[in-house]
């Protein structure tokens, strides 16, 4: 199987992927984001790298989809290809930092993925407002984050909201601001129970 958590930067998807990992013994596929050498400069100049940032993540992306589809585990992954293509680069392409060139040129080469990929077994939405995704990033203090725009994150968050309503596969969502699975064990259990209903038929 493949399970899928989506949300934007500082929802919590990382977390709930381990802790998601721990408690069903799925393997787990991390965003890659210590070793992604575009980060630190797309934070920097936002125009100057936008394409080079979204092309990296989406072949990386597409390479993990290969190999979970030949995979036989059951696969967690943290991020997907589709919030790259549905909403970053759109919200890129939006914003005046990526070129009508760049942006068509990039969903072109998506689009054709599409075409040989297919949605996960379960999508796991964090839906979280911009002020609690801000509270998240200060908290973990990643340095090249400190720089992210109040109205990046809203653009991201408007996106998701669109992407997320005409999601046309099985889907949790998860209200990130008030369900505090990392630190509540009584709100985790709830969203184990979602999941366990979802996969497994099982209602408690």
């Amino acid at each position: 199987m493949h399970i899928a958590i989506a949300g934007n930067i500082g929802s919590g998807k990382t977390t709930l992927t381990r802790m998601l990992a721990n408690r069903y013994g799925w393997t787990p596929r991390y965003e890659p984001v210590d070793n992604n050498p575009y980060l630190n400069d797309f934070y920097a100049d936002m125009p100057r790298w936008a394409f080079n940032l979204q092309i990296y993540f989406l072949n990386k992306r597409f390479q993990e989809i290969v190999e979970i589809s030949k995979s036989n585990d059951t696969i967690i992954q943290d991020r997907t290809i589709f919030e790259d293509a549905r909403i970053f680069a759109p919200n890129l392409h939006g914003m005046g930092m990526m070129s009508d060139r760049d942006f068509d040129n990039y969903t072109d080469l998506f689009d054709l993925m599409m075409s040989l990929v297919k949605l996960p077994d379960l999508m796991i939405y964090i839906r979280s407002t911009v002020p609690n995704l801000i509270a998240q990033i200060q908290k973990r203090g990643r340095e090249y984050e400190k720089s992210i725009r109040i109205d990046y994150l809203a653009g991201l968050n408007e996106r998701y909201e669109n992407w997320i309503k005409d999601y046309k596969g099985n889907l949790i969502i998860v209200d990130g601001d008030n369900v505090k699975f990392e630190s509540n064990p009584h709100d985790f259990q709830n969203v184990t129970d979602m999941i366990d209903a979802r996969l497994y038929g099982l209602f408690k």
